[in-house]
């Protein structure tokens, strides 16, 4: 790993084609190999261009690429076109001149003020949402170093029984943590023809599934990522789970679909089953009940007349007009996230800390030390 003074370049956008990226370099040296490649209309050497003012310059030979020059002490970072090719050049100029290329998750390690710090600043360019990243970035302005040195002194103190409790209470903020990247996984599952598909077009606001009156249109898992309440969901439209659609015969696709489906389901943290409330409850769905108890139930197309006979208490939506949809948004917020934690908290967001929690906790139980 190249030294912290040493002459590096970090590409602080991410690769591919976009309106603006960032190069910098830094260490070393940095300042005078970048020297060598630009120059300002007002032909003044860029070592005596001011601190934290940003130039429009020239890069490279003739005719040279545009750019936008911002000095800082030993540090340069220089803005030009977000293609590949204009990257490149840069890129290629400063290895010529000695730069060692340094991963950004690397480089914004050794900028953070410790490890949960570096773990925040990664983990906040992977944001899916506004709401995760606040509360990353309550973690990359210390509140989880804070949570810990104050665990670590109730435990110097010999109050052992409160620092299992504030143990606990981070690790009941665990399962949020574990999903401030990584979307939650909810499934849409039930007989053909209920309306699933439908249901998941209104949700996401757009027609990602087919939506057709023929039984069993829909053969295969469809996924799409989505925000519930600011909170990242990967919602995914299944097959129906009967072996078979009605008035159809069951076919190897149809199976496949079937098995993919509880496949999902097996893996999903919420199940909402869905029913169609103009039609009876079929005996299979009373058994989906039973292995599904903490399902959330949706009877879909309460725009029609529902059937006779007892129905599971169910939250009633129309796909179709829209009724019913922010209902049932609400009750899938509060299923995944029952308690947000309030701003500022400390929530533990890596494998690394968790795990160093539960062996905490562990150890808090044994009564060692």
């Amino acid at each position: 790993m190249p030294e912290s003074d040493s002459f590096s370049m970090i590409r602080l956008t991410p690769p591919g084609a976009a309106a603006i990226a960032t190069v910098r370099a830094e260490g070393t040296g940095a300042v005078g190999a970048v020297a060598a490649e630009v120059r300002a209309r007002s032909g003044k050497p860029l070592e005596r261009w001011p601190t934290d003012r940003p130039i429009l310059a020239l890069f490279g030979a003739e005719p040279g690429e545009p750019v936008i020059v911002h000095r800082r002490d030993d540090a340069v970072e220089l803005h030009c076109h977000g293609g590949p090719a204009a990257v490149a050049r840069i890129e290629c100029a400063l290895a010529d001149a000695g730069a060692a290329r340094v991963e950004w998750q690397e480089w914004a390690r050794r900028q953070a003020a410790g490890p949960v710090a570096a773990e925040a600043r990664i983990a906040l360019a992977q944001a899916r949402t506004e709401r995760t990243a606040a509360i990353l970035l309550d973690q990359f302005g210390g509140s989880s170093d804070r949570a810990m040195a104050e665990v670590e002194r109730l435990l110097a103190a010999g109050n052992r029984p409160a620092a299992r409790e504030r143990i606990q209470a981070l690790l009941a903020r665990a399962e949020v943590g574990r999903h401030l990247i990584d979307p939650w996984r909810v499934v849409l599952a039930g007989r053909p023809n209920v309306g699933k598909s439908s249901l998941m077009n209104a949700i996401l606001g757009y027609e990602r599934a087919i939506v057709h009156p023929t039984p069993g249109t829909t053969r295969d898992a469809l996924a799409a990522t989505t925000a519930v309440d600011g909170w990242p969901v990967e919602l995914t439209d299944t097959a129906g789970l009967s072996a078979e659609a009605p008035g159809r015969p069951a076919d190897a696709v149809l199976r496949g679909g079937t098995a993919l489906a509880r496949e999902r389901l097996a893996a999903a943290d919420l199940v909402v089953l869905v029913f169609d409330r103009a039609a009876a409850l079929a005996g299979e769905e009373a058994q989906w009940l039973r292995a599904w108890p903490e399902a959330l139930r949706v009877d879909n197309k309460c725009d029609l007349p529902p059937a006779p006979g007892p129905r599971p208490a169910t939250i009633a939506t129309s796909a179709l007009r829209g009724e019913g949809i922010a209902d049932l948004l609400g009750h899938i917020s509060a299923c995944l996230v029952p308690e947000p934690p309030p701003p500022g908290a400390a929530v533990p967001f890596t494998e690394g800390q968790r795990a160093r929690l539960h062996a905490m906790a562990e150890r808090l139980d044994s009564g060692a030390r």
